[in-house]
């Protein structure tokens, strides 16, 4: 069916409809609130952790943040992040480290704030649907953990969602700002 609206001509109209159809989503921004519990042990090491988001058949939608010893000559510090198995297995053996925005220095026990940006890297390119984050901690003479928050994306506003380790992850509070 043609609908002739008057002053309009027929490609100004789909035009203008396929600017209304194509109005861009506007995601909110997502922290992750990550806990590395202070550990009583002889011998500390600072954990690796890597921080991912996985679609519902377990593929890498996106890798967000990447914590290792980057400081180790020869870059010594890539060798072990192998012990990061799930990451290393389903996306980290193709990644080229350090990777900008998303390697970083292993962190101290405590809170650890990350935010993304809805609107820029990784979540800009993240179609609508269900994933999980992804935490994932290895530590030298220790332990090794996997704590995993299902998610909604886009987010409803307000939307928050908690997960918790029992060794080498504490909280992990995840928190949508529109």
């Amino acid at each position: 069916m043609r609908v002739l609206v008057p002053g309009l001509l027929p490609t100004t109209l789909s035009a203008a409809l396929m600017g209304v159809v194509s109005l861009p989503v506007v995601a909110a921004d997502m922290n992750v609130k990550v806990e590395i519990p202070r550990l009583n042990v002889a011998e500390y090491h600072r954990p690796y952790v890597a921080v991912w988001l996985e679609r519902p058949d377990q593929s890498v939608a996106a890798t967000l943040a990447v914590w290792y010893d980057v400081k180790k000559k020869d870059k010594e510090g890539e060798k072990w992040l192998k012990d990061l198995r799930q990451w290393w297995r389903r996306a980290g053996r193709d990644v080229q480290m350090p990777v900008d925005g998303v390697s970083g220095a292993t962190r101290p026990a405590g809170e650890q704030q990350l935010t993304f940006s809805g609107d820029k890297g990784a979540l800009a390119q993240l179609p609508p649907g269900d994933y999980v984050l992804m935490v994932e901690a290895a530590r030298e003479v220790g332990g090794r953990e996997v704590v995993k928050v299902p998610l909604q994306w886009p987010p409803k506003a307000g939307q928050s969602a908690k997960g918790k380790g029992e060794s080498e992850l504490g909280a992990i509070t995840l928190d949508f700002k529109p």
